[in-house]
This record gives C-alpha cells, structure tokens and sequence, in this order.
C-alpha cells in the first residue's frame, strides 16, 4: 500500500505541476480516489495529500456519468439507471393519451433507449441475471408504447419495434468498437488493446483481422464476439 500512494502522490504531483505551468489550479475538493483491489478484499482505506489537502478513497466515484464502485458490481449504475428510467416512463405515460404510437416510440427511443445505451459497454461479461433489471425496463417501454398491460408478451413487441435485447445491445456496441479499433477507426486507447492475429507461419488468411485474446476484461469479451461464427 506505501507504494501505491506513492505512486498516486507522485501522479497528483505530477498533474499539478502542470495545471500550475499553465494557470490552472487542481481542485482536490473534487477529486475522487478509487481503490480498486484486483482480488476481492476488505476495504482499504487510502489517502493523498497534496498541496496540504488530503483526498481519501471512495467507494464509488461518478465519471462522465457512470458511477463505478470499488467492487465494479456497478450496483450504484443499475439503481441510478433504473431510477432514471422510470422517472421518464413515468412522465411519459402522462402525455401518451396526446401522443400518436409513433411519436411515442420516437420519445421512448430518445430519452429511455439512449439511457439505457449510454456507455453500456461497461457491461460487457455480466452475467444475465445482473442485467435481468434493465431488461425488464425495456420491456416496460415497448409496453408503453403500445399501451398494453404489465403481463402482455413482449418478444413481439420488441420484434415489432426493431429493438435488440439489452444483452445484444451490449454486444453489438462491444463488437462496434471492436471492428473500429481493428480499422484503426477507433481511439489510440481503444486500438492499443485489441492485437491482429499474426500467424507463425504462412496460411491461407493471413491478413484476416482476428483479435488475439488477452486477460484484461474487454479484450477477452471483443475477441470472443469477433472470432464466434454467426448463428
């Protein structure tokens, strides 16, 4: 743990320096420090101080909209979502008697499908029963869009409306950023964790753009969408 701080200390330093050369000042009331264990463990408590203030850990920091916690259960995101999610329904529900079924449908797809895609990525390897509660939220939409009660069957809905499932909506976003980043389309970030394939020795496909596999978590989900056959 000493060398950890260090590390965070030196990288706080670091970035302070910066923003001092280039007048700016570093707001440690708003930074948040996360401690993300590799191995499921107790809590650690950690904190740096710099410039006389001291910044301690978090168990879950908002970033660009998405609330991580320490134990990337993303526990904090589905309950945020949801609740997001049902405040639209609600209010949408409101105003469905002046709506036409499309222009329901245009509102749903705007404010409740975008919420539900935003960063889904994320989400990427969970297993269905985690993300079963976004599921039942979509499945709640194309309800509201055809006005049908609770219990109604809604895999013809969903047929009906073009929507793909949340867990193929995950999917597909990691496939999409997958075929970018091997078209160099993508971020530097994004195209430094996918590998081409690139045989030992010479075959029939050597330039076919396969991503090799690694340990990290979105590398191994990419590569596994890239190289499964369709079905």
């Amino acid at each position: 743990m000493p060398l950890v701080n260090e590390k965070i200390f030196a990288c706080l330093a670091d970035i302070s320096r910066w923003m001092a050369s280039n007048h700016l000042k570093l707001n440690l009331d708003k930074t948040d420090l996360l401690f993300i264990p590799a191995k499921p463990s107790p809590l650690q408590e950690l904190s740096v101080t710099v410039d006389g203030t001291t910044d301690s850990s978090s168990t879950s920091v908002k970033s660009l909209g998405v609330t991580l916690d320490n134990r990337l259960d993303f526990t904090d995101y589905f309950s945020q979502t949801i609740r997001s999610c049902q405040f639209l329904l609600f209010n949408i529900r409101r105003i469905c008697p002046f709506l036409t079924t499309y222009s329901t449908q245009l509102l749903v797809q705007a404010t409740v499908l975008s919420c539900l895609d935003y960063c889904n990525a994320l989400l990427a390897g969970l297993p269905a029963c985690t993300i079963q509660p976004l599921q039942l939220i979509q499945n709640a939409a194309a309800r509201l869009i055809y006005n049908l009660p609770k219990f109604s069957r809604v895999i013809p809905l969903l047929k009906s409306l073009h929507w793909l499932p949340i867990a193929a909506r995950i999917r597909l976003k990691t496939l999409t950023l997958t075929f970018s980043a091997a078209r160099k389309t993508a971020p530097t970030y994004l195209q430094d964790l996918i590998l081409p394939y690139t045989p030992a020795r010479q075959l029939r496909s050597p330039s076919l753009l396969l991503p090799t596999e690694r340990k990290a978590h979105i590398p191994r989900n990419a590569s596994g969408g890239m190289n499964s056959p369709p079905r």
